[in-house]
């Protein structure tokens, strides 16, 4: 049987992985990784990199990066405590769904992760007190390769569930989009 359940989402090859709890009286087992299983779902390489992030103020949001070819990642991003509003944003070049944008709630309770394919951006906004989170990436962090989009930006409308607030100085710095951006080639 396996231990994750991959679900396709609006935008193509972004997944929602649904992790299998297993319980009993001493608590819960998960299996936050299985390249096995995440391969069909589009997991194309070993993981590069894990990182952790810690934020403890409600409505603080966190983002939204991505890096750009040819350092461009896949992220497996899980919430091990706590709970985010997690944003991909679609910004592949001739994408079907170029700069449209896909929430999901993440929890620790619930075992859900977000599987986001290069050519994403990515970001989240706390819902609860304090959050952590996991992340999985694909590619090792390039400085040169970084990049972000403002989460205030019109154009791509994103319905933040709480007022943004705690913006980092370099995400607050994020320019808007110009009107001839065309994406990200990979």
């Amino acid at each position: 049987m396996s231990s994750l359940i991959v679900t396709d989402l609006p935008l193509a090859g972004l997944k929602r992985i649904q992790r299998r709890l297993y319980g009993d009286e001493r608590g819960v087992f998960a299996r936050l990784f299985c390249s096995q299983e995440l391969a069909p779902a589009g997991w194309g390489g070993p993981i590069a990199q894990i990182n952790h992030s810690l934020t403890r103020t409600r409505g603080t949001v966190r983002g939204l990066h991505y890096q750009r070819a040819p350092h461009a990642e896949s992220k497996l991003v899980s919430c091990v405590r706590g709970a985010v509003w997690d944003v991909a944003v679609d910004l592949r070049a001739g994408s079907p769904t170029f700069l449209r944008w896909h929430g999901e709630l993440l929890n620790a309770t619930e075992g859900t992760a977000l599987l986001i394919p290069a050519g994403f951006a990515h970001g989240f906004q706390l819902l609860s007190d304090e959050a952590e989170l996991v992340y999985c990436h694909s590619a090792a962090y390039a400085p040169q390769a970084e990049a972000g989009l403002h989460v205030r930006d019109v154009r791509l409308g994103i319905n933040w569930p709480l007022p943004v607030q705690g913006l980092s100085a370099r995400d607050a710095g994020f320019e808007l989009l110009k009107p001839d951006f065309e994406g990200v080639k990979l």
